[in-house]
């Protein structure tokens, strides 16, 4: 092996190995961004007595694939421009049962104070051409260090379980092909796109339905379990009202 091949191994050992350790920022942020989702699943499910949200995937791109995307963008090896120009590195994709349940969590990330909504797309009120539904944010948030504090970009996904099948297996349908697919097919996955769409929407509907039901329901328990209380209690609770510890 001669000098300058030996040279190039040493600089692309040492690249690789800044992009580890710049790479270990948004690691931290996944846990901290999945720590907060996990708070507000569980909050949900207690006070509502039903969770949003199906599951969870993390993913944090190589950094083989950050090099190739900064090449792509003709970034060259600056973190600094990564960093600001790349604001895919950490993702997460949040997978719910409803439509209804995307903005729901959608609305609960948002509200979070130390996360800055930098983008927001909402493919489900306009679909991309081939189909493809979902919400997507791009986030900032602070990652507090032994030394410092950065804000580091995360994207989220958020969409149905149906959204995610066709994206899934859209997905490897392509890979599989591994170049441009035919036409006719390319309309048989819009179809499919909007066959899975048509189930969300049916979904969505039994479950509101099913919702109004427990609704009455529990009112009707409700109101047996009160008049079980003394005359006097009542009054009092329903005069003064109750109130709630403060934040």
């Amino acid at each position: 092996m001669d000098e300058l091949t030996q040279k190039h191994l040493a600089t692309i050992r040492t690249i690789r190995n800044e992009l580890a350790k710049f790479s270990m920022t948004y690691k931290f942020a996944l846990d901290e961004m999945n720590t907060k989702i996990n708070i507000l699943k569980e909050e949900f499910q207690y006070v509502h007595d039903y969770n949003p949200i199906e599951h969870t995937k993390s993913r944090l791109k190589s950094p083989e694939s950050i090099l190739k995307k900064a090449h792509r963008k003709n970034l060259g090896f600056s973190l600094p421009k990564i960093k600001e120009s790349i604001k895919d590195i950490a993702g997460i994709r949040i997978t719910c049962p409803f439509i209804s349940d995307i903005h729901r969590i959608s609305d609960m990330i948002e509200a979070q104070r130390d996360v800055e909504v930098i983008e927001k797309k909402d493919y489900i009120k306009n679909p991309k051409p081939n189909g493809y539904q979902s919400l997507h944010l791009i986030v900032k948030i602070p990652v507090f260090m032994s030394d410092r504090e950065e804000r580091v970009y995360v994207e989220i996904q958020i969409r149905t379980i149906a959204m995610d099948f066709w994206a899934s297996l859209e997905h490897k349908i392509y890979y599989k092909y591994d170049k441009e697919i035919p036409d006719r097919l390319k309309a048989e996955l819009k179809n499919a796109a909007m066959a899975a769409t048509e189930l969300d929407l049916k979904m969505e509907r039994i479950n509101q339905e099913v919702n109004t039901i427990k609704k009455a329901e529990r009112d009707e328990f409700f109101l047996g379990e009160t008049l079980n209380l003394p005359t006097t209690i009542i009054e009092r609770v329903l005069k003064q009202g109750v109130s709630k510890p403060e934040n």
